[in-house]
This record gives C-alpha cells, sequence and structure tokens, in this order.
C-alpha cells in the first residue's frame, strides 16, 4: 500500500516513523511544507496546484497538515485547515485515492472538557463522551477538525472516492521524551512554569493520563484503519488505555480491532531522562 503523509515534520508523524516505517506492507510518501531529510513533496496544503501531483499513484491519505493548537485565530486556521483539508479530500478525489485517514481531535468535542474540568480528570469521574454526542468545539481549531470530520462525510457520500473516510479524534500525542503520561507536567517543569508536585503540576499529570495516545498506539489504529474494509465513513476517539478517560474508545475496538498496548495508569513517575 502507497500511504500519502501530509504534514510529515510534526510530531504525530513520528509515529508512522517510529512504527510503520520499514514494514513491508507499506510505502510513505511525505509532503510538507517546508523541506527536510524526510520530506519528498514540498507544498503547502492551502495551495492545491501545489500539492496535487504527490497523489498520483497512491492507495491512502494519513493527512496531518494543520494548525496544530487551540490557540489558533479563525485566519490562522483558515488555510491551512479548512482550506487545506478541503484540498487534500478534493486532490484524493481526483486521483482515486480509496483511503482517506484524518487526523481530527478530541477538541471537536473539547466543551465537554471544559464544562466538567477540573473533576473530569479524577479517575472516579462518571462523565463519558461518545462519538454519537454532539460536536462540541473549543476553538476555531475544533471548529476545523469539525468541519474536517464533515467535509470527508460529504466526499465519501457525495463523490466516487475516497471510497473509506476515518476520522480520528486524536487526543493528546507527544514526540521523544515527552511520549508519556508525565510529559506535560515535567515540560512544564522545564520552562520554570510550575515545580515538580505542584498543584499545577498534579493537574497536568492527570489530564495526560486520561488523553495520552502514545505514538505506538496511534500507529496500530493507522493501521486498523488500512486493514478496515467495512467503514464507509467513521469518527473514533484515539487514546491509549486510559482509566481516566472520558472519551469511549471501546466503539474504536469494536469497530477497528483496536488493542492498545499503552495504559496511562502503569506509569507512577516520569521516565529518569525526564528528571535528570
Amino acid at each position: 500500500m502507497r500511504v500519502l503523509v501530509t504534514g510529515a515534520s510534526g510530531r504525530v508523524a513520528d509515529g508512522i516513523k517510529n512504527h510503520l516505517e520499514g514494514d513491508p506492507a507499506y510505502e510513505f510518501v511525505y509532503l510538507d511544507r517546508e523541506d527536510g531529510p524526510d520530506v519528498d513533496h514540498v507544498a503547502d496544503v492551502a495551495d492545491y496546484e501545489a500539492i496535487r501531483p504527490a497523489f498520483d499513484g497512491v492507495d491512502a491519505v494519513i493527512h496531518l497538515a494543520a494548525y496544530p493548537t487551540t490557540d489558533g485565530t479563525w485566519e490562522q486556521v483558515l488555510n491551512s485547515n479548512i482550506i487545506g483539508t478541503r484540498n487534500v479530500l478534493e486532490a484524493a478525489a481526483d486521483a482515486g485515492v480509496s483511503d482517506f485517514v484524518f487526523a481530527s481531535s478530541i477538541h471537536a468535542a473539547g466543551m465537554w472538557e471544559e464544562e466538567n474540568k477540573p473533576d473530569i480528570y479524577d479517575i472516579d469521574d462518571d462523565v463519558t463522551v461518545t462519538v454519537d454526542d454532539q460536536e462540541r468545539p473549543d476553538s476555531y481549531y475544533g471548529v476545523s477538525k469539525a468541519y474536517g470530520e464533515d467535509i470527508g462525510r460529504y466526499y465519501v457520500e457525495q463523490r466516487e472516492f475516497p471510497e473509506q473516510f476515518y476520522a480520528i479524534r486524536i487526543a493528546s500525542i507527544r514526540a521523544g521524551k515527552y511520549d508519556n503520561p508525565y510529559g506535560d507536567a515535567e515540560l512544564g517543569v522545564e520552562r520554570g512554569d510550575w515545580e515538580r508536585g505542584s498543584e499545577e503540576y498534579v493537574t497536568q499529570v492527570k489530564r495526560l493520563k486520561g488523553t495520552w495516545l502514545s505514538l505506538r498506539d496511534f500507529a496500530q489504529i493507522l493501521e486498523c484503519c488500512f486493514e478496515d474494509d467495512e467503514v464507509e465513513w467513521g469518527a473514533f476517539f484515539g487514546t491509549s488505555e486510559n482509566d481516566r478517560s472520558w472519551f469511549d474508545i471501546e466503539h474504536t475496538k469494536e469497530v477497528l480491532g483496536y488493542e492498545p498496548r499503552d495504559r496511562a495508569e502503569d506509569w507512577q513517575s516520569p521516565p529518569p531522562e525526564l528528571v535528570e
């Protein structure tokens, strides 16, 4: 399977490079707006004509390119997240690409967290959000991800291609040494935002123990999508096996066969490389 990855230089793409690259079942082709050692096509997803050639001969697309955070203004998310997502879908449709995996986000339903925090971070809190619950974006970024899910449905239902569309509502992916439930808390210590063991530190650990999606679990979700031949359009929450999670991943397990390998509560302290 030849797979085009947009946003190839971002941290989410590390899940592909670290855990799927080298698998003979896949040939990955990387697109990014900036050149780099792994980049095969340099183009901005906001420029349709520039990205279109990258889709020829491709069987699947993993669309990661986006303005990545909830602090984005409308102007910041418009080109990459709104226009860019439409362009990537249009290019996939024009090239006859069958499978499309969209990096959506929990922020498409982020108001459930905003209304219920900080209690929602506790292990005994009973809030559960499923894919059947309403989209409730918490930011322009969240709006752009809800839009991506909806325009993806339009394409699979109204156009010949893509034939299958998977919206993975990614929770929290962290790269490198921060790929663990203590990553955000320890990064705050490094920046001087709080001290280790402080109330702010503990809150960050609790939240990430609910939202963490390890890179290798993300890679497994992608494999599950590519092995599936039943879903036409589907939204799926993506976390590791987290007891504190308020997102329903049972749907992801049942429909896609996802079996997370990592569990947040197995971590009782940060890894040594973060505290040295």
